[in-house]
């Protein structure tokens, strides 16, 4: 057996859940609640660079900040979604959220921000300015109003699913890598910051650990608001004492392995920027070009007033 061989067979071996065999002869699957999940396939989106994935809808959020009107942040919600339906493997949750979610979300922060609007500074001849939506007593919620707020919702909305193309497919650990590998971000400062990401799985579990142990032992604190306080206090302290003895042992180890001590290190994953990264930067770019040119040119991306 060649030595590439058996280093991929050790690598499979390290890389496999352990199954262990309970008194009953049935076996169980033990699984690292801190190890880096493996990417879902099935959408190209999970192929990409996650540079690239930063970069394609970059223009467009910058350009959203100084858009009015409703055409222009729909099309970019409805290409965003498209985009993320077609490349991601999202779960049910997720696309009904998006599907349902998102036109909710949408429909009541409009109403929100609408009613904020000062109906002075609402122009006579703007459309909807005469139709009267709501009327209490001397106030009156008027369609333009609506349609201002519902502007500024739609922003956020399409904000919120540009967001999502990297924030869906892109882990904490890739995007670190390709900032040190890509960008040449200095190593010390983008494990460092891998290492506080860690933390959070990390706590996660060790919260769920002691709630499980707390209830084995019987621990009741009653009901009430004093009671949840004393909830609190009896997580937190053994939370923040296995915090701590976590970073002495993730600080001896980063020591150990001589962390800082040269310019550069070697890279166990590489991350790499191929010709498919820069088709999806640069076609999304004509997209986006394309999108706020059709706007403009029709009248659909002119100041509609600030909710």
């Amino acid at each position: 057996m060649t030595a590439s061989a058996e280093a991929r067979e050790a690598r499979e071996a390290l890389q496999a859940p352990v199954s262990d065999t309970t008194d009953t002869g049935a076996a169980s699957t033990i699984v690292d609640p801190y190890a880096e999940r493996r990417a879902p396939r099935g959408g190209f989106l999970y192929a990409l660079n996650p540079l690239a994935k930063l970069a394609a809808p970059l223009p467009a959020i910058i350009a959203l900040i100084f858009t009015r009107g409703l055409a222009i942040p729909t099309v970019l919600i409805l290409l965003s979604l498209a985009v993320l339906l077609v490349g991601a493997r999202l779960r049910a949750r997720w696309v009904a959220l998006l599907l349902i979610g998102l036109p909710v979300l949408v429909a009541v922060l409009g109403v929100s921000f609408g009613v904020w609007v000062d109906p002075s500074r609402i122009p006579t001849g703007s459309p909807g300015a005469s139709v009267v939506l709501v009327e209490i007593g001397g106030w009156e919620f008027t369609l333009a109003a609506y349609l201002i707020g519902l502007a500024a919702a739609l922003r956020i909305a399409a904000l919120l699913v540009l967001s999502l193309i990297a924030g869906l497919t892109t882990s904490g650990p890739e995007l670190v890598r390709a900032l040190v590998q890509n960008l040449r971000v200095p190593y010390r400062i983008g494990y460092t910051a891998l290492a506080a990401l860690r933390f959070v799985p990390r706590f996660g579990h060790e919260l769920e650990v002691i709630r499980a142990a707390q209830r084995v032992r019987g621990l009741d604190h009653g009901r009430g608001p004093i009671a949840a306080v004393r909830r609190t206090l009896a997580v937190a302290i053994p939370l923040l004492a296995s915090a701590i003895r976590h970073a002495e042992r993730v600080a001896l180890a980063m020591d150990a392995r001589a962390f800082g001590a040269h310019p550069t290190r070697t890279e166990r994953t590489v991350s790499r920027w191929r010709a498919r990264d820069t088709a999806f930067v640069v076609l999304s770019w004509c997209a986006i070009a394309a999108v706020y040119w059709w706007g403009l040119t029709a009248g659909f991306g002119g100041l509609a007033g600030r909710p």
